[in-house]
């Protein structure tokens, strides 16, 4: 068995004939591009694309299968020049009973093995979302009716971002997962934190106790594939060995969650949409104490306070490390010029995050840099919350 990076969560903005896919990402974030950035700049062995039950991105899977480049496996999965796997996924909206009886609305990723499972999914989600070829779109069922649907297609579902306070199980549905899935509850073997969260805060809550946590970058750009990334340890590269590791069977695990600084993600801490301020005060607050006003975007820090059932965090003793890291996109002074340069020189961002010595980047970019980038590494640079929808800033100490 061998050690390999996964990201499973990267949208599809256009498709190769610029249809829209998901509105709010890249016009250059298409199936080829993500395959090509994967390999040649991020050093990502998986990635999970989870627009791909959208027609027209179906219509570009089966062309890119014909240029000889990639080809489907029989464990799961389309292997890119021998160097990546891409996993077949539907990002889902459901509709939920939220809390106080409102209605509320979760994310959910769905992988599927081959092409003809991703075809069949399709088909049949056409008939609860009213425009299949865009992703994300709303759907008319619960995650208690999507499960099953997914694994009549051999597929399995992640709660995506479960605290992001917009479009989440935790954070505009349910107190507990369970009460959604219910009897199903035990088909959820891992969940996904999103940028806002970490290990430490959602082990605040008991019944995530027995689920893997995966970190994930939902990026809407190239370059934000990998911000965040979980290492895994498979016999192969594979869907059938991503499952595995997933459910911790057969020796293979996630080995280390790779994830930013919760500080960092836009919805860590509250933020009043009145007068723009972020709200770090000990307790959750549900209006602003600088202005009044209840017009409020709920942090996930604050959530996870509100519903913890756990007084410290205590987390299994099979939960892998947390590691945090600063993507170079984040890191004070590195602009697009100079990652193109790092990149160009040192292959992928996950050699310049973890590997290169200090001596090395400096030869490339200049001591200043070099040292921010080695800080941002060992976590000695200043960290501000983000909040209502705008992600946090790191500045050099």
């Amino acid at each position: 068995m061998y050690e390999v990076f996964a990201d499973l969560h990267v949208h599809i903005g256009r498709s190769e004939n610029g249809k829209p896919i998901k509105i709010t990402a890249a016009r250059s974030l298409n199936f080829a591009n993500i395959a090509k950035e994967c390999a040649n700049r991020k050093g990502i062995n998986i990635v999970g694309i989870i627009d791909c039950a959208s027609p027209y991105v179906i219509e570009d899977i089966e062309n890119f299968l014909k240029t000889g480049e990639a080809y489907e496996l029989k464990d799961g999965g389309i292997i890119y020049k021998n160097k990546v796997c891409i996993l077949l996924g539907s990002e889902v909206e459901t509709s939920e009973k939220g809390r106080n009886g409102k209605c509320g609305s979760a994310h959910n990723i769905c992988f599927f093995p081959h092409l003809n499972d991703i075809k069949g999914f399709s088909e049949e989600m056409s008939h609860h979302i009213k425009n299949i070829t865009l992703s994300t779109q709303r759907s008319d069922l619960s995650g208690y009716d999507l499960i099953d649907i997914v694994e009549k297609y051999n597929g399995i579902l992640i709660p995506a971002h479960i605290f992001t306070p917009f479009k989440s199980y935790y954070g505009n549905c349910t107190d507990r997962i369970e009460n959604v899935f219910k009897e199903k509850y035990n088909k959820i073997f891992a969940v996904e934190l999103g940028l806002s969260s970490d290990t430490y805060l959602a082990d605040m809550i008991s019944e995530l106790e027995g689920k893997t946590f995966v970190t994930n970058s939902d990026a809407h750009s190239l370059p934000k594939i990998a911000r965040e990334y979980n290492k895994m340890l498979v016999n192969d590269i594979s869907f059938k060995e991503v499952v595995k590791a997933l459910k911790n069977e057969d020796g293979r695990k996630i080995l280390v969650n790779y994830g930013v600084d919760p500080k960092l993600g836009k919805y860590h801490r509250t933020h009043c949409d009145n007068c723009n301020c972020t709200i770090e005060t000990k307790e959750p607050v549900d209006k602003c104490p600088n202005c009044g006003s209840d017009k409020v975007t709920f942090g996930v820090f604050d959530r996870i306070e509100l519903i913890k059932d756990k007084e410290t965090t205590k987390s299994p003793a099979n939960r892998p490390p947390y590691v945090y890291q600063i993507p170079l996109s984040f890191i004070p002074g590195v602009g697009g010029k100079t990652i193109d340069k790092l990149l160009n020189t040192f292959e992928t961002e996950m050699n310049i995050l973890h590997k290169l010595s200090k001596d090395d980047i400096e030869a490339v970019v200049g001591e200043k840099i070099a040292n921010n980038i080695l800080n941002a590494r060992e976590g000695k640079v200043k960290v501000e919350s983000g909040g209502g929808g705008i992600y946090g800033k790191v500045s050099a100490e």
